[in-house]
């Protein structure tokens, strides 16, 4: 088994979302990662915070402060999981209940050093 790297962008805009529609959205992703703990494939993972970020960038490590414009471009959080291959991680990542919103997941395998 490798470990892959889901990375979450975009998805529901939890600022702009009715009180309904959060509670429901976290049912759905606590279901999602029980499911994923009971299989032994979830190896952890966080909700990032939507708050300013800040990117260090090139030779000269420019400094650019967010906030970022478009929600898609924001990583909103990351989960690590067992998988064969990158295959079995694609369809691991289907049933994410990021998609039910226009979400977006980067999956990238861990380099093992």
């Amino acid at each position: 088994m490798k470990d892959y790297l889901l990375l979450f962008r975009g998805g529901l805009d939890f600022a702009k979302a009715s009180p309904e529609q959060l509670q429901q959205a976290l049912t759905n992703w606590k279901n999602w990662i029980e499911g994923l703990s009971k299989k032994g494939i979830y190896n952890g993972g966080e909700r990032l915070t939507r708050n300013d970020a800040t990117v260090v960038k090139g030779s000269n490590r420019e400094v650019i402060d967010g906030p970022f414009v478009e929600i898609k471009e924001i990583v909103g959080g990351y989960i690590s999981i067992k998988a064969e291959n990158v295959q079995q991680a694609i369809v691991i990542s289907k049933d994410c209940p990021i998609f039910n919103f226009d979400g977006i997941i980067e999956i990238r395998e861990v380099a093992k050093m």
